[in-house]
């Protein structure tokens, strides 16, 4: 992104007056406005707000583990293509880590793989970069396995599959992020969202300390008769294992005006990606791209995927010379990365390995130029 926002100079304006005016800046009346229109979005019951993505990420296994539908040890399967606080949660927590290899046009799982999986009790898929496999294969398989499937949406929020559903509207639970470079901004900022009243629950406490304040009346009730608490004593009484995720009601509000143009906002995005790709697409050195399961494509960034890694050194030098931001393929492959390698053996991944050494991607936000995507299409020529 270049901007902080999509149409940053009108929303300053009118954050720099709700900040004026608002009595309460701390998590207030404008976070659950944000959760309920964003849950209205995505034809979801609940969403629930954070502080970013990655708590989403954290905050989603920890509400499995207090509502014991999983334990310490059990194994937990993730898309090998994905971001460390997808991964990190899942050891930090005493899981164990599967990853799942990819496919090289999609950048997502295959669905082949999780038929394979054995002993696992959750699979964290993740939609990389506005793209998806077969989810609707996947939650069956899933179901079928008795596989708790969850979803990473953060870089595919708007991204409607061709079984005319929002990605993130197939796991039990499905996270996203709304920092400044992806789809839509609150600077920091994440939501899971759920259609599971007990899930709910339990994310509000997680987020908040284990605390009741944001609960139901009736469950404030349940869990105040179970453990022998009153009203005065439940303001300080933390009953499950929690953090403090908390958003602000800053973030909120950016939430709340990104929401009005974000429809606009994903069109955008569209339109510049498939005016570029075009020209990608005449050139026999690039790996075609995958949208067989896309009813409609938003997309996060532009991946280029190379046949060779020669070729990928050559392109990209071209991209770099010509003050083009580019970054490699998300996190590559995870099991690569440091934090992981310390501690895990290499695991024969051969088309995340192939991604990790022959892509890159550079940014598509709906404010880009003429002259930007003019100069974007010339370089892959």
């Amino acid at each position: 992104m270049q901007n902080a926002f999509f149409d940053e100079k009108q929303t300053k304006k009118k954050l720099s007056k709700f900040i004026l005016n608002k009595k309460r800046l701390s998590m207030d009346n404008y976070c659950v406005k944000f959760e309920k229109k964003f849950a209205k979005f995505h034809n979801s019951k609940y969403a629930v707000f954070f502080n970013s993505g990655s708590s989403s990420n954290l905050a989603i296994l920890q509400t499995l583990l207090n509502l014991k539908k999983i334990k310490v040890g059990d194994s937990i399967a993730f898309s090998s293509l994905t971001w460390a606080t997808n991964v990190m949660p899942i050891i930090q927590l005493g899981f164990k880590p599967i990853p799942v290899d990819i496919n090289k046009e999609n950048l997502n799982i295959k669905e082949s793989v999780i038929n394979n999986l054995k002993n696992c009790k959750a699979l964290f898929v993740t939609n990389a970069l506005g793209f998806c496999s077969d989810l609707q294969e996947i939650k069956k398989i899933c179901k079928k396995k008795k596989i708790i499937l969850i979803e990473d949406n953060a870089e595919a929020l708007g991204t409607i599959n061709t079984n005319n559903k929002l990605t993130g509207s197939y796991g039990e639970m499905s996270s996203f992020s709304f920092f400044v470079a992806h789809h839509m901004s609150t600077i920091e900022g994440g939501m899971v969202i759920t259609n599971d009243f007990k899930k709910y629950e339990m994310l509000k406490m997680v987020r908040s300390n284990g605390w009741d304040r944001q609960l139901s009346l009736r469950t404030q009730k349940n869990l105040q008769n179970k453990y022998n608490t009153d009203t005065f004593y439940s303001k300080y009484t933390f009953y499950n294992l929690a953090y403090n995720l908390r958003p602000t009601e800053i973030n909120a509000f950016i939430g709340l005006e990104q929401l009005k143009k974000l429809k606009k906002n994903l069109l955008q995005r569209n339109r510049i990606f498939f005016k570029i790709y075009k020209s990608y697409l005449k050139n026999n050195n690039l790996v075609n791209l995958s949208f067989e399961k896309i009813k409609f494509f938003s997309p996060f960034s532009f991946p280029v995927i190379c046949k060779t890694n020669s070729y990928k050194n050559k392109l990209l030098k071209k991209f770099l010379k010509n003050k083009v931001e580019c970054r490699p393929m998300i996190a590559g492959n995870i099991t690569f990365q440091p934090f992981y390698k310390n501690i895990f053996k290499k695991q024969n991944l051969p088309n995340c390995e192939f991604v990790h050494k022959n892509g890159f991607y550079f940014g598509i936000h709906p404010e880009m130029t003429n002259k930007q995507i003019n100069l974007l299409k010339k370089l892959f020529s």
